[in-house]
């Protein structure tokens, strides 16, 4: 790797981070809105100019979705590898565990913003759900085929009904988001998906 891509790394490593303490609070900085967050301060937190930001990013939401992806995926896997239901458990309940913390406020103001600017819709919807969705209905498919879930059934369908109660949680805050309230929903709604 040449010491321009070296550097042009380290400068798009140093935004990401930035931007996530900028947003939770992390590194001892307060954290601030989604709303507030700026390019500017972006780039005084992360040591470098607004321009060396715009050669990565378009917009301050492509950032921010960029920062979300790059500590979310790594903190809620979606393991292909053992039992399928296992797996959606494991990945549910981590998911869970993550959005009761800072992520879990970054993410709402997200799925704020997106209501607002179809563009971030877009890019969030491409960049990050769809990949998601496509790695749950993976599992799902397993789970098919391991005799857990009944055959035919829509993946598209299940796999936005076990998402769906996390999200309404987080959003509307009318329940705890823990291992145990994420085992109870995805019981429930695997129930009516389970072979009879």
């Amino acid at each position: 790797m040449s010491g321009m891509a070296v550097r042009s790394e380290a400068s798009r490593k140093a935004v990401l981070q930035a931007t996530m303490e900028l947003l939770d609070g992390r590194g001892g900085t307060p954290a601030v809105t989604l709303q507030k967050l700026s390019i500017e301060s972006i780039a005084r937190q992360a040591g470098v100019s607004k321009m060396t930001i715009y050669r990565w990013w378009p917009n301050k939401a492509a950032i921010v979705i960029d920062s979300f992806i790059d500590n979310h995926v790594v903190q809620t896997p979606v393991r292909q590898d053992g039992p399928a239901l296992a797996a959606l458990r494991e990945h549910l309940a981590s998911l869970a565990r993550v959005y009761s913390g800072p992520e879990g406020r970054l993410i709402a103001q997200l799925i704020a913003e997106c209501q607002y600017d179809a563009a971030t819709l877009a890019e969030f919807k491409e960049r990050f759900w769809k990949g998601r969705v496509a790695a749950a209905q993976s599992l799902i498919e397993r789970a098919v085929l391991e005799g857990d879930l009944t055959p035919g059934l829509d993946t598209d369908l299940i796999a936005e009904t076990l998402y769906a109660p996390i999200y309404f949680r987080l959003l509307f805050q009318t329940g705890e988001l823990d291992r145990a309230s994420t085992e109870a929903l995805l019981d429930a709604v695997l129930t009516g998906f389970a072979p009879h």
